[in-house]
């Protein structure tokens, strides 16, 4: 069972930045894809960025240009730096990992979720 683990969140100002990190309990490049989503509270869950294991990355429009998501492979970890934060921005954010096996078997995962706070 993989295991992630958030850390990273807390209260910022607007404008300021924070960089999140989900640790893995396992090699990252086992993983086909990487995720990092959000949810404010009375809203629905918002996938913001990706990362493959390959290297290849996307983001959320409401995001881009202003979120990197990045990875450091020896530490078995997938940071997500968030500069320009607004308040719309304030959600608990998830780490998600997406396996795929040879069979066509998937398989996901989920962490407890890091809380950022954006004061405006």
């Amino acid at each position: 069972q993989v295991q992630l683990a958030e850390s990273g969140g807390g209260l910022v100002q607007a404008g300021g930045s924070l960089r999140l990190s989900c640790a893995a309990s396992e090699s990252i490049l086992s993983l086909n894809t990487m995720t990092w989503d959000r949810q404010a509270p009375g809203q629905q869950r918002e996938l913001v960025a990706t990362i493959t294991s390959g290297g290849s990355t996307d983001y959320a429009d409401s995001v881009k240009g202003r979120f990197t998501i990045s990875r450091d492979t020896t530490k078995n970890t997938v940071y997500l730096e968030m500069n320009s934060l607004k308040p719309e921005d304030a959600a608990v954010y998830y780490c998600h990992a997406v396996t795929v096996t040879d069979r066509g078997d998937k398989y996901m995962y989920w962490g407890q979720g890091t809380e950022v706070t954006v004061s405006s």
